[in-house]
This record gives structure tokens, sequence and C-alpha cells, in this order.
């Protein structure tokens, strides 16, 4: 048989062809090198630089109603912030409306119940710290791109814009996606340049953020939308940004959310629900009577300072990320501070006064009828009754 002319099929390369040193490092593009390929290692875990992106963790509530715009912060899901003026009002929950067989339990859904046709602002916000944040290696001519995927659905369907902000170097950069169909779930894909200029502190600070606009008045939207990081020009921020607060029928869901170093958009990253719970709790804890279905609960123990004062411990399952600062709800005769034999029923659960990351002295005053040196514990007898420790972002 001839081969003249003919080029013949080489045979498969077995490890046997392959000596020690032969393939490096220079040898292999960076191109070749993808996620589907990095099937193990220390390479896949903790890719996504979101806390909490398929809304699982929502220790605060699952809904919470009459959002307006002296109501902005943190209200349903962990780590999601949201930041409203005079842009209607709006229901915000921990939804169970979900993309088909993509393995998400719940969503963020904003639903809006008072309707505004010219809105200042609104958005849905996550903030990360610098600390965790070195790898970017921003600020430098080695800065990485990075990569932004979720899974959206609307009632309204048209542009959106989804900003990367610099909180250290006051620098945004942001990108479009489009809503093809309304009430239909579809997965959007953002990529945004490394960014050479402003370094991002190598601390626990609040250094970057993700913005999902849902609508914004001309002051946010009268420029040029900025493709490319630069200093923050807020006419630049969310141009072609379509009003999401114009109709009580507007509805806006979001799950998956994912944002990771490179180009490409790899599957979303699932973690254990207690290793979610731990991240989100490194920024908020809470105790309180209807957390874990009905029945009083025990918390703190303490002593009693004087006859009227009382001190308590309490503890965060996790060193959270700064000292954090407590917020105890007014609830009628919500919290039981315990005496020999007795007890005496108070509306709040006091203020702190010395504590570490995790680690708090909680202390009431306003009391009557203890024993200075007298041990004490503290319970939530109504449901409401919790201790907020925050330190978030």
């Amino acid at each position: 048989m001839s081969y003249i002319g003919k080029t013949p099929t080489p045979a498969p390369l077995t490890s046997s062809d392959i000596t020690d040193g032969i393939i490096t490092t220079t040898k292999i593009a960076d191109a070749n090198v993808t996620n589907p390929k990095l099937t193990s290692g220390s390479q896949q875990n903790f890719r996504n630089i979101i806390i909490n992106g398929d809304m699982s963790i929502a220790q605060r509530a699952t809904s919470v109603s009459g959002i307006d715009g002296t109501e902005s912060g943190y209200k349903t899901v962990d780590r999601m912030y949201t930041e409203i003026s005079d842009a209607g009002t709006w229901t915000q929950s921990q939804s169970t409306t979900v993309p088909t067989a993509q393995g998400f339990a719940t969503s963020l859904k904003m639903d809006c119940t008072t309707a505004d046709s010219t809105p200042t602002f609104l958005s849905v916000d996550t903030y990360f710290e610098g600390q965790n944040l070195q790898y970017l290696k921003k600020g430098t001519s080695s800065a990485v791109s990075t990569t932004l995927s979720f899974w959206v659905r609307s009632s309204k369907t048209g542009t959106h814009i989804a900003e990367l902000r610099d909180y250290d170097n006051n620098r945004t950069i942001s990108q479009a996606y489009t809503i093809s169909s309304a009430d239909t779930w579809e997965k959007k894909t953002l990529t945004y340049a490394g960014d050479t200029s402003g370094a991002l502190g190598n601390d626990n600070g609040k250094s970057l953020g993700v913005t999902f606009f849902l609508a914004v008045s001309s002051t946010y939207s009268s420029g040029t939308l900025a493709t490319s990081w630069g200093s923050r020009t807020n006419a630049n921020r969310a141009v072609g940004q379509v009003n999401l607060a114009d109709s009580t029928s507007n509805e806006w869901y979001v799950t998956g959310v994912q944002l990771e170093a490179g180009t490409t958009a790899s599957d979303f990253e699932f973690l254990p629900v207690d290793v979610n719970q731990q991240r989100c709790q490194r920024y908020f804890v809470q105790y309180g009577r209807d957390l874990n279905g009905a029945g009083d609960a025990n918390v703190g123990i303490g002593q009693w300072y004087s006859s009227s004062e009382v001190v308590y411990n309490m503890y965060s399952p996790v060193r959270m990320r700064a000292k954090p600062t407590l917020t105890s709800p007014t609830v009628s005769g919500g919290y039981r501070i315990h005496k020999a034999g007795s007890y005496t029923d108070v509306d709040t659960g006091g203020v702190i006064t010395n504590c570490d990351n995790q680690a708090f002295s909680v202390y009431k005053s306003g009391l009557g009828g203890g024993t200075g040196g007298q041990a004490t514990f503290v319970a939530f007898i109504v449901n409401g009754a919790k201790l907020q420790f925050s330190s978030e972002l």
C-alpha cells in the first residue's frame, strides 16, 4: 500500500510519550485552561466572590413590605442591600420562583406596590471586603477581568444595567443586559475588564460592590454608559436603564449570582447550607424567639449588676467582620429577665457595653427587684423579640 501524498494519522499520545518537564506552564496558553478542565482542586473552591448568590439565606425576614425612599438597607436575603430614593414602594421577598432544573430553591423578588413615573434611584447591591479580592490585582498592569453571571426574570422587558463599583477609589464600570421575554427566566453573562488604576485596600473595609439598577432618574442616565473603568460619573452609570417602578404590575427576580475572575462564566458554585450561613454570619447574626418555630428562647447568661441593671453575654457562631452594632426591636413584654424565683418582662433587650468580633456583653437598665451579683439569664418570650448583631459593609 502506498502512502505517497497522504498524511499518516498519528498514534494516540500515551503517558509513556511524556517525559518529566516536557510540558511547562509557558507551553500552555491561558485561554486553554478553562473551568471545565479544572474538575477538582483548590482552583474551584470559593471562586464565586458573591456571598449567598443563590439567595438561600434570609436571616432577617422572608418578606418585607412598604420599602420606600426612607427604607434603604438589608431587608430579607442576606448580603443583598436595597438602595432606594423616591422610587415608589416595594415588597421584597425570598421567593421560591426559580429557573427550572437549575438547582436553585430560592430567588430574591422585588414587587412594585406603588408606582413612580419619575423615580430617583432604586438598586439591589452587594459588597465585598478588599482583603478577599487581592488576587484580582486591581490597580496593576496585570489586573484580572471578572465575569458576572446570573439568572433574572421580570415582567418588564428592555435594557437593564449592572455595575461594578470600586469604593476605595471611587471608580465604576457598567454593562447592559436585555430582558427579552416577560416573565421568563433568562441567564445573563457580563464581562468586565480588569482595572489597571486604583488598588483595592487589603483590609476588611468595603472595597468593591455589584449594583443591579432597577430604576433611575436622568442624574444617573443622561450621559454615555461607562463600559470602561473610570472615575465615577453619575450620569454615565445607568444609561438606558428601564423604569421598573412605573407600574404596580412590575416584578424583578434574581438568583444564581456569581462573580468570578476571568472572562468566562462557570457553572454556579453551590455551597453546603452551613457553609453559606456561616459566611453570611460574618456580617449579621440574629437571635430571636420566632426564628426556629414556637417556644421561648433562652439566650444570654449573666448577672445582676445592681438591683436595677443586668449584664449578660452573647456569642456569635463565627468571628464577625468587625465589632458589631446591636439592634433590639421594641416588643411589648418580649424580653424576660430572670431573677431568683421570679422574672421581669421588658420591651427591649439592651445595648452593647463591651465586645470584640465574637463575644458581646449586653447591658440592660431600668429594671427592679434584682440583687447585685445574682445570676440571671434572658429569654425571648414574644415573637419579634430579638437581638440583631450587625457588622455589614
